[in-house]
């Protein structure tokens, strides 16, 4: 699945013909509202001009010098952007089913690491302060299996494990089976 353009600029073309004003207009507007914190000049886009949160969100953290919403460009980078112990489980999670299912894809989406086949995301991971959660993106999955993570917290669409947990693979490739074969 194509991710699509992180690049803050990717949003321009959509700002332009939507509101009426070339870009050297908007930023014109935005140095008006320098000196503003983020919060508010989100609301003057939006209140003033009409623009979508997505927009407005855009030509500000462009203006503020963010110019990509990709924070990560590898599984690796993320790794690197985390606690060591994070990283560690973190890791050992994801090898356990990508030696299972070596045709899983390892990428980066939505600033996380997740693995996929084809266009369909089956299992992801993030990192909190205090724990890390695991993601089989389904909530059919998480309910079948509940019953087999009882020392564990789960959420609606997610687990709640600690930073140092203790792999349990059989319940990860579960995970992955239940998914994939939910997808096939």
């Amino acid at each position: 699945m194509p991710t699509k353009d992180p690049r803050r600029e990717a949003h321009f073309p959509a700002i332009e013909k939507r509101y009426g004003e070339p870009m050297k207009h908007w930023f014109a507007v935005m140095k008006t509202i320098a000196g503003n914190r983020y919060p508010e000049q989100i609301a003057h886009l939006r209140e003033n001009y009409g623009f979508s949160q997505a927009h407005a969100n855009a030509l500000v953290l462009f203006s503020r010098g963010s110019v990509s919403s990709q924070r990560h460009a590898t599984p690796t980078d993320y790794f690197k952007s985390i606690d060591a112990q994070q990283a560690r489980t973190m890791r050992a999670i994801f090898k356990v089913v990508r030696t299972k299912y070596p045709e899983l894809e390892f990428v980066i989406a939505y600033n996380q690491p997740m693995l996929r086949k084809g266009t369909q995301y089956v299992l992801g991971a993030s990192a909190l302060k205090k724990y890390l959660l695991i993601n089989p993106f389904s909530k059919a999955v998480i309910d079948a299996l509940t019953p087999k993570m009882k020392e564990l917290r789960v959420l609606k669409h997610s687990i709640t494990i600690p930073n140092d947990w203790e792999i349990d693979e059989k319940l990860l490739l579960a995970m992955a089976k239940a998914r994939i074969a939910e997808i096939a």
